[in-house]
């Protein structure tokens, strides 16, 4: 029987005080200082990343919440010690980087990728198929899988391997469904009607199709991850599909509650976003054959890369609109669901708190919330956190050899930074 105890999460509460107060520059960011910046303060491998826990953050009993939790090592690590560590934003001024000159390394391993996936799914049960034509062909960039083949080639080169394996391109197939099954049962859970300007599954389908739809993926990915034999990699993919309900239980206990912290909504987006990425990068460097200690760091790449990416999508829930989005801008607000710049604003504003409590009940509130968001620092500091994740996951890459696959896995990491500019 699990006991319910209330404390802090450790997570390092003066490295967090330390971001909480950085730069508020609205310069946009220079991805090549950030890269060059990340390379020379590059660290060891660090295989010590995960514990478990059990977080029971609400201040009165009343509203306790009592999560198990597998988090890995402190969501925090490597924030810098004081303002000298943050790095100074600047103006780029070279090209912006470009989604399909990224992935070109990897152009023919996506293709083969795409060509598989619809049937995949629709093999064994064709009422799916239209579904399934809706689910991939929505315009997501494959940026899970691209990542597997990048991980894949460029931990190959370490041990002089030629060419992909079956489960380098299984395991990316794997990833995909989960990732789209995932958001298939999120837009379900979140009632939203539109993800990346198309109607959801749910909304053309309906819900029983929809949760269906997403179930029959999960169970389809189980099925062939079962059947990579690989015992290492289906513990830890099979973790990320238990994170995914574990976020969405740690988001439905929090909704309006304008006392949770940086380090919960950090462990909510490992759970939600970052895992998956996080296992993807690790199992593809274990399909290679590299040592512990070079999978450790490509977990630890996906990881950061996965939070950063997060707090990214959470800044451009602000900046953005609906248009751009592809849904109604502030739309993660309006359902309580506080992001990195509520939580950060919140610390300045008293009447942001009000607002909120009051779960946007007047005509107006929630434009009115948006603009204290903006107003009182909350955007600025997420761009800091987003930034100090990104640090990390170069750092993360200096134990792969230099070449093409390790550039653009570099270039991955400053293209997310590029959104916020």
């Amino acid at each position: 029987m699990m006991s319910m105890t209330c404390q802090n999460l450790d997570f390092g509460r003066a490295k967090l005080d330390l971001v909480a107060c950085g730069c508020s520059s609205n310069a946009s960011i220079d991805r090549y200082s950030v890269r060059n910046y990340a390379k020379s303060v590059s660290k060891s491998c660090n295989r010590d990343y995960g514990s478990r826990r059990l977080v029971c953050c609400r201040r009165e009993i009343a509203r306790c919440r009592v999560f198990s939790t597998k988090t890995p090592e402190t969501l925090l690590e490597g924030v810098a010690e004081g303002p000298t560590g943050l790095l100074k934003l600047k103006k780029d001024s070279r090209e912006p980087i470009s989604i399909t000159n990224l992935f070109e390394v990897v152009a023919d391993d996506l293709q083969t990728l795409n060509q598989n996936l619809q049937s995949i799914v629709g093999a064994e049960n064709p009422v799916l198929m239209s579904a399934a034509e809706q689910i991939f062909g929505a315009g997501g960039k494959r940026m899970r899988p691209a990542l597997v083949f990048l991980v894949s080639r460029a931990t190959a080169e370490v041990i002089g391997l030629k060419e992909l394996t079956t489960e380098h391109r299984r395991l990316a197939e794997i990833i995909e469904m989960i990732h789209t099954a995932s958001l298939i049962h999120d837009d379900v859970l979140d009632e939203s009607d539109m993800r990346r300007g198309k109607e959801t599954v749910h909304q053309v389908y309906g819900t029983r199709v929809a949760v269906l739809a997403g179930d029959f993926m999960f169970a389809q990915s189980s099925w062939y991850l079962a059947n990579l034999e690989n015992i290492e990699v289906i513990k830890l993919i099979s973790q990320v599909i238990k994170d995914f309900a574990s976020g969405e239980i740690k988001q439905a206990s929090s909704l309006f509650d304008c006392d949770v912290e940086l380090e919960e909504y950090l462990i909510k987006s490992y759970y939600k976003t970052a895992s998956l990425i996080a296992a993807s990068t690790k199992g593809a460097a274990i399909f290679s054959g590299v040592d512990s200690s070079v999978s450790m760091q490509m977990y630890n790449y996906g990881k950061n890369l996965g939070l950063s990416f997060q707090v990214v999508d959470d800044i451009l829930d602000f900046t953005q609109s609906a248009e751009q989005l592809g849904k109604p801008a502030g739309s993660d607000l309006a359902k309580g669901n506080l992001t990195a710049p509520v939580i950060f604003a919140l610390e300045q504003s008293p009447k942001l708190r009000e607002i909120i409590e009051s779960e946007f009940c007047e005509s107006g509130s929630l434009d009115e919330a948006i603009e204290l968001v903006k107003n009182f620092g909350g955007i600025e500091r997420a761009q800091e956190l987003a930034k100090e994740k990104a640090d990390l996951a170069i750092q993360n890459l200096s134990c792969l050899p230099q070449g093409s696959y390790q550039s653009a896995l570099e270039e991955m990491v400053l293209y997310n930074l590029e959104r916020i500019q």
